[in-house]
């Protein structure tokens, strides 16, 4: 068996969408209150969650641990080092803006520390060798993985990289047909499922093109069909659909691709910051 997650909140986060029914309630309640399942027999689990040991236990397997003690020690660990995830802490209706600020930042720093302690340094490379080789560079993505589509390829554009993003997904479809071997595509969709962006990375694959999937779910078609997977975290509530925590996670990684691509290409990458730093002052100083 693999290694147990090193992070179990994150790690079932990642993993709900693309469980049963039966064992999504069960990981719900991991999610609402982690500490319940800290403080609880699997009998009393049981108990609470209305399901059987069994399940519990089968539900355990399917998030990466060995069994149901696996996972309450290492939910006892996880919140030995952060108690505050032992607090449920989605925004309700009545919560004074006081809270609401609380949950917003501690939903988006939980997001971000936990992208960080599951990205693979080692597979991170390999997408920033990919890119950093890569004739032509397409980002496809919608609504608000559109918008970090949008600030991937700024952000190569600033280091003299070419890279055309796509958040339609008539345009996507005509890029992906043209793509082929020695091209990339970075596909990004925090559920891993979203047709506008599916499809086309599945043409672009088709057609020979390296795919680099960036979703919560490593257990997505998307994930499925790619390359390389880097998993971001953070998760969609009422108050907070797709664009805040999950939108985070997703910039971080975006980041990290940035800098690296910056150190690999150091030379050319620090001569054109500075020419389109040159630009950009000498038209505000005009």
């Amino acid at each position: 068996m693999s290694a147990e997650p090193a992070n179990p909140v994150a790690a079932v986060r990642a993993v709900l969408p693309s469980l049963t029914p039966a064992a999504q309630s069960i990981a719900r309640l991991i999610l609402d209150d982690p500490g319940l399942v800290v403080r609880s027999t699997i009998t009393e689990f049981s108990a609470v969650s209305g399901t059987s040991e069994a399940t519990i236990v089968r539900t355990s397997r399917a998030l990466g641990f060995s069994g149901y003690s696996q996972l309450r020690f290492a939910l006892a660990a996880a919140v030995a080092k952060e108690p505050e995830r032992l607090v449920p802490g989605d925004i309700a209706p009545d919560d004074p803006l006081t809270d609401v600020i609380a949950k917003v930042a501690r939903a988006q720093t939980e997001a971000l520390s936990d992208t960080g302690a599951q990205l693979d340094p080692d597979r991170l490379g390999a997408v920033v060798a990919a890119i950093s080789d890569a004739r032509r560079v397409d980002v496809y993505g919608v609504a608000a993985s559109g918008l970090v589509a949008a600030d991937m390829s700024q952000k190569l554009l600033r280091i003299g990289l070419s890279c055309h993003p796509f958040s339609d997904a008539h345009m996507a479809l005509t890029s992906a047909a043209l793509l082929g071997e020695g091209d990339v595509v970075v596909a990004i969709s925090c559920s891993g499922e979203t047709p506008d962006v599916l499809v086309p990375a599945r043409t672009a694959a088709e057609a020979g093109a390296l795919i680099v999937a960036i979703t919560n779910n490593p257990r997505s078609s998307l994930a499925g069909l790619a390359h390389h997977t880097l998993v971001s975290a953070g998760r969609e509530t009422a108050f907070r659909p797709g664009a805040l925590a999950s939108r985070i996670s997703q910039l971080l990684i975006v980041d990290c691709i940035f800098v690296g691509l910056a150190q690999r290409r150091y030379d050319s990458a620090d001569a054109a910051i500075r020419a389109t730093r040159e630009a950009t002052d000498r038209y505000r100083n005009r």
